[in-house]
């Protein structure tokens, strides 16, 4: 007979940067982080580690870690994965009591949708990543509480963990400046080639990013702490394995379900925050009154009634918000809220696989947008874009579009900056959007440490003349 699974408190933190530390090093080792105590919107921090098993997608769309599931696509491997462990939990409000922990690149769409997928691999992490958790150590920001579910053998073992001294966070530092992939004209170039696919109708919105890199060394743990602290977000997430990473600092909810309720924020519109709070309340107006904006945000909102609607009951899709403004540390957002409830028979992986990737980082219609964006952008996105989140053995999921991300791999650090493009779009505005999106990751970044001397020249952003002091 299996072991009952408990909850049992802990002392609160009003971060999860103590607990994690402890942990970190550990395999498989997660960080599903709310941001708090700054950031708006988040409650949960959900930290675990040592899963019962791991499973990876390479970029075929194989499935490896159990060869039981090796014959399975990559969506229903992970749900068998996720049926072995028991379905008995006691009753509770707390989002995780075990399952599926992990992440799923943009590039995993390419196996759903007929993508020709020309773009070349900008770094080789796995499609997908996820482990089998049995159990979560967990804080309620709103309660101010912190919980450990877990079963007794296995709680016993946290709590030595717990009680182990933390590994401090190593130095970390950039030795040499971020390097664009495309230069401001060749993004320009390519602009006008959205532009010339949106005149002839193939799209209404394209989603077109671009790549900078930097090589490092040193503990990313380090770097994750100096993003955090540059930029809380909601939807926060850190995982390292090897000599790989992705830390994400996403303010974006992609998909949430709860006893078959559905939620989706996709956030279209940006402007970035003011110097003076006069300056700030102008240009959170200028995005609020903005057509261009809100007609992005209109595309991508129904982009999501209709993805959604493959898997909700018929009549239940709805938009409680259209547009709304919602304020950050670094940027506002126009962001929409679309809500449904899941068809009999349906699961949150099923709802996953239904909407991904999701439509604010795609453009409408979403199979011709990736198309282009296959296309035009020289490498693939990895983990930017893709999303980070869990599934509970309950039938609860929550899920970010990874924006805002950074993915390091052998010593190099990759992130992205994007934006949406429709018809009145003008290019050199959508071209500083990009930059205005991760300036301020950019700037944690190359923060020298202390003792370290830099000059003016390490921080330019090569290929682009931008000063990102």
């Amino acid at each position: 007979m299996t072991p009952p699974l408990e909850i049992t408190p802990l002392p609160y933190h009003e971060d999860p940067l103590g607990y994690f530390a402890v942990l970190r090093d550990r395999p498989g080792a997660v960080l599903l982080d709310s941001g708090r105590p700054t950031a708006p919107g988040g409650r949960y921090d959900i930290l675990s580690c040592d899963p019962l098993a791991l499973l990876e997608v390479d970029g075929d769309g194989r499935v490896s870690g159990d060869p039981a599931l090796a014959d399975l696509s990559p969506f229903d491997a992970q749900q068998a994965l996720l049926d072995r462990l028991p379905g008995e939990v006691p009753d509770s409000d707390l989002p995780f009591l075990g399952g599926l922990i992990g992440y799923w690149s943009y590039d995993l769409g390419q196996r759903l949708e007929p993508v020709a997928g020309r773009s070349q691999p900008a770094v080789g992490l796995p499609a997908s990543r996820v482990g089998l958790y049995d159990w979560a150590l967990i804080q309620d920001h709103d309660r101010r509480q912190s919980w450990l579910v877990a079963r007794a053998a296995r709680r016993a073992q946290v709590l030595a963990w717990l009680e182990t001294a933390a590994r401090p966070a190593g130095a970390f530092r950039l030795t040499a400046p971020f390097t664009a992939e495309l230069s401001r004209d060749d993004y320009l170039a390519r602009f006008h080639t959205v532009q010339a696919y949106i005149r002839a109708g193939d799209c209404y919105q394209i989603n077109l990013a671009q790549r900078f890199s930097a090589p490092f060394e040193g503990d990313l743990w380090g770097a994750y702490r100096r993003l955090r602290e540059a930029t809380p977000t909601p939807y926060a997430g850190y995982q390292a394995w090897g000599d790989r990473a992705i830390l994400s600092l996403s303010p974006e909810r992609f998909l949430l379900c709860r006893e078959g309720q559905v939620e989706a924020r996709p956030i279209k519109g940006t402007r970035p925050r003011g110097a003076t709070p006069e300056e700030d309340r102008r240009l959170a107006g200028e995005l609020e009154e903005s057509l261009k904006d809100r007609a992005e945000n209109v595309m991508i909102t129904d982009l999501l009634r209709n993805d959604l609607g493959r898997v909700c009951r018929p009549g239940s899709v709805r938009v409680p918000q259209l547009c709304g403004l919602e304020s950050y540390a670094n940027v506002h957002h126009l962001v929409s809220v679309i809500t449904g409830n899941l068809k009999a028979g349906q699961r949150p992986l099923d709802l996953l696989a239904a909407a991904f990737p999701g439509g604010s980082i795609t453009g409408a219609p979403k199979v011709r947008a990736m198309q282009i964006i296959d296309e035009l952008e020289p490498s693939r996105r990895s983990a930017y874009c893709g999303s980070l989140g869990y599934v509970d053995v309950r039938g609860r999921m929550d899920t970010s579009i990874a924006i805002r991300s950074v993915v390091a791999e052998g010593g190099r650090l990759h992130l992205w900056g994007g934006g949406g493009l429709v018809a009145d779009s003008r290019g050199d505005d959508e071209y500083r959007e990009t930059l205005d999106k991760i300036l301020h990751l950019m700037r944690a970044l190359t923060t020298p440490e202390p003792g370290d001397k830099w000059n003016k020249k390490d921080f330019q952003l090569v290929n682009s003349g931008i000063d990102i002091q």
